[in-house]
């Protein structure tokens, strides 16, 4: 394996010749040539707006504030300063997020251990939206894994392997991302153990991420039964969840950025994630 670094590089440079700079020496190429070039690229918000009202996991009730500290004018807040200030309260999985391995897992990585080299990657993107709009119970397969390897080679190690679903588009309702039935049982896709068994210990993955509140499918988190996600986290990786706009990147070429603050020993934190997508 080429050190992180090394793979980030030819990364960019793939992508950059891949937007017509064909004719800049690889040798030559500086990090301000490749981010203007980057500037002529797509750029794709995958992370959702958050307030008190988002969908979330059935656990966090109550759990979001905001509190007008200071602000512009006097007599609102505390008067004299002329700036603006909120105070924020709420869980850490709120939004679009990131879960690090000890959210889980008694001493593996926090928020403050993973290094920024994990922040950039590859973007992989399953796409299994239309399955999932036939069945909301549908869980990502092996065939779908391999259908995707068929057109564009092996999935690339270190990736961040996205599932598209389509999810997103029902938020901000909370009803219509549980989709629970008559019997109170939660009808959304997910993940399965076979897929991120291979993804993760074939293919060397970084991370994954996912448009639903869990990895797990509804029908598994259910019987609170978390064993896809207690299975990525296990492997000291991080996942993002509650991603949004995935149908607007391709199934392979681009680059994502996942990051989020840096709280010491975090537990998991709303993530801004985003996609560098190539010209066509």
């Amino acid at each position: 394996m080429k050190h992180r670094s090394q793979l980030l590089m030819t990364l960019l440079v793939s992508v950059l010749l891949l937007a017509g700079t064909q004719g800049m020496a690889k040798k030559e190429m500086s990090l301000m040539d490749m981010y203007k070039s980057m500037q002529g690229m797509k750029w794709v918000d995958l992370t959702h707006a958050f307030d008190k009202n988002i969908p979330h996991w059935k656990g966090f009730t109550g759990t979001y504030n905001t509190r007008l500290l200071y602000h512009y004018d006097p007599g609102v807040g505390s008067d004299g300063y002329g700036f603006l200030v909120h105070q924020y309260t709420h869980v850490g999985q709120w939004g679009t997020h990131v879960d690090p391995p000890s959210h889980f897992i008694k001493g593996k990585r926090s928020l403050s251990d993973i290094p920024v080299t994990e922040m950039l990657l590859p973007l992989v993107v399953f796409d299994v939206h239309e399955k999932v709009a036939n069945n909301p119970d549908y869980v990502l397969s092996m065939d779908d894994v391999k259908a995707w390897e068929k057109k564009y080679g092996p999935v690339p190690e270190g990736s961040f392997c996205a599932m598209r679903t389509d999810w997103s588009k029902r938020w901000p309702s909370n009803e219509k991302m549980a989709n629970k039935d008559e019997n109170g049982v939660n009808h959304y896709p997910g993940w399965s153990m076979e897929v991120l068994k291979y993804l993760y210990e074939t293919r060397k993955i970084m991370a994954n991420g996912h448009e639903p509140t869990d990895t797990d499918p509804g029908l598994s988190t259910t019987k609170d039964n978390y064993e896809c996600e207690y299975y990525v986290l296990n492997q000291d990786k991080y996942q993002i969840e509650l991603l949004t706009n995935l149908d607007h990147v391709p199934e392979y070429g681009a680059l994502v950025v996942a990051s989020w603050p840096k709280a010491l020993h975090g537990s998991g934190f709303p993530a801004r994630v985003f996609a560098i997508v190539p010209n066509k």
